[in-house]
């Protein structure tokens, strides 16, 4: 990144209140992979390291010490494998990383630019090489150097009640944006889905950030994603951003979506897509063991949590972009980072993690679970391309400046808002986004 572009940058995270930027100016990270130096000096996994994650649950339920006792049975001189469960993860380790004392190993914030990888985290390795034993490691990488591993891999589509769709009589998957509007309209029609369906989780909003996992799928472009850094008009209606916000704005439009969206409420909608009263959500293929998990508790059948792919097709073929989910890092000032390396190694190779959640394996050669066996079938895979050297921060310079923050769900909630109120169309929404994102290019220069 240019001096000036990184200063403009840092600017704008200080103004959104955001101290990671701050920190990072004072922060001493290393270039090297894996300065690795255990409490006692020793190349072998010893002593204790502290865990931070974000799955709670998986905490209060035991499995994390499921997971401790094996891993302190293959590594005996290991003491202690302290595991924190965090909730707000994002916002209290993005405080925590103002000090030193952010666990040995953590799930890397999604709040961490490329850029600033090397000044919170160790190097895992060289890129390329790691690249042969470990998939999708390409968004925690940066300057040829890796700092994340994930321990899931993910695909990107529409998780749906089978049993719903199938009673509305619709039992093929939609393969354009026009069909899934029409499929959910014959589900409204045929009243099976008593609350929705489609649920939009409006008021936890972060759900409305899952839609950009379309990106790249629309147009089977694995480079959707740098090509919007070279363009100023990313939201039309043939091009992925402009489907995935033009079909948000159609199915709250055509009264598709929850009746009353302010009312929305997560932890609920498990249950309530678990019994089929809600027929469609668009989340990541995370999602499904909670789904299926509430479905159960419901004394509903699990297995009518189902999931299809993004509704467009390019040469007559379904595509889903894969990537990984939270990439496991190790803080830069850990005193135990060949422990810290052994536990993610470990994690990823002998947890049963990536199972357990009906996800993809992080490993080139691991096995996909039977839960998408159906879904894989019917679909290509899309593993979009990292930025080219020199740009690896150009999007989010680009996504910061213009003031949309595709991450953030507050423009899509305005899009929703917008649909509802019929204060604005689509195509005014549209060239809104177009002018804000060109001068969010001006600005980076």
């Amino acid at each position: 990144m240019f001096p000036q572009q990184r200063r403009r940058r840092l600017m704008a995270l200080a103004a959104a209140g955001t101290i990671l930027a701050l920190t990072a100016a004072c922060s001493g990270g290393s270039d090297d992979p894996a300065d690795t130096s255990s409490e006692g000096g020793s190349d072998t996994p010893s002593g204790s390291i502290s865990v931070l994650t974000w799955r709670t649950d998986l905490v209060e339920d035991g499995t994390f010490d499921k997971y401790v006792e094996e891993f302190k049975a293959k590594y005996p001189d290991v003491t202690e494998v302290k595991v924190e469960g965090v909730t707000d993860y994002e916002g209290t380790v993005k405080t925590r990383m103002n000090t030193d004392d952010y666990g040995d190993v953590l799930a890397i914030p999604g709040s961490v630019t490329p850029d600033q990888l090397g000044d919170f985290f160790e190097p895992l390795g060289d890129q390329a090489e790691m690249a042969k034993e470990y998939r999708w490691i390409n968004d925690k990488s940066f300057e040829g150097k890796s700092y994340g591993i994930p321990v899931v891999g993910n695909v990107q589509g529409i998780l749906y009640n089978k049993r719903v769709w199938e009673e509305a009589g619709v039992t093929e998957f939609p393969t354009t944006p026009q069909e899934f509007l029409d499929d959910l309209q014959k589900i409204k029609d045929a009243g099976v889905a008593k609350v929705a369906p489609l649920y939009t989780n409006y008021k936890d909003s972060w759900a409305l950030s899952q839609w950009e996992g379309w990106r790249g799928a629309v147009t089977a472009n694995p480079d959707y994603v740098n090509d919007m850094t070279q363009t100023d008009t990313p939201w039309t209606d043939t091009s992925d951003s402009g489907v995935i916000d033009g079909t948000i704005y159609d199915v709250v439009a055509n009264g598709l979506t929850e009746a009353d969206p302010t009312t929305t409420d997560w932890e609920g909608s498990k249950r309530l897509i678990g019994i089929g009263d809600i027929a469609t959500m668009v989340l990541g293929s995370w999602a499904i063991p909670q789904m299926q998990a509430a479905a159960e508790a419901a004394g509903a059948d699990p297995a009518d949590i189902a999931y299809m792919p993004t509704p467009a097709q390019v040469d007559g073929k379904f595509h889903t972009v894969a990537g990984g989910d939270y990439n496991l890092g190790i803080n830069v000032h850990s005193k135990n980072k060949v422990t810290a390396r052994a536990w993610i190694d470990w994690f990823n190779h002998d947890s049963g993690y990536s199972e357990s959640q009906v996800g993809l394996s992080p490993l080139v050669d691991g096995p996909v679970p039977d839960a998408l066996s159906g879904f894989m079938e019917n679909v290509e895979l899309i593993t979009m391309n990292p930025a080219p050297e020199g740009q690896e921060s150009l999007f989010a310079d680009i996504d910061t400046a213009s003031g949309i923050v595709t991450t953030d769900p507050k423009y899509r909630v305005q899009i929703i808002d917008d649909a509802r109120s019929g204060n604005r169309t689509k195509q005014e929404i549209f060239d809104d986004l177009n002018s804000k994102w060109a001068e969010g290019r001006a600005d980076v220069g």
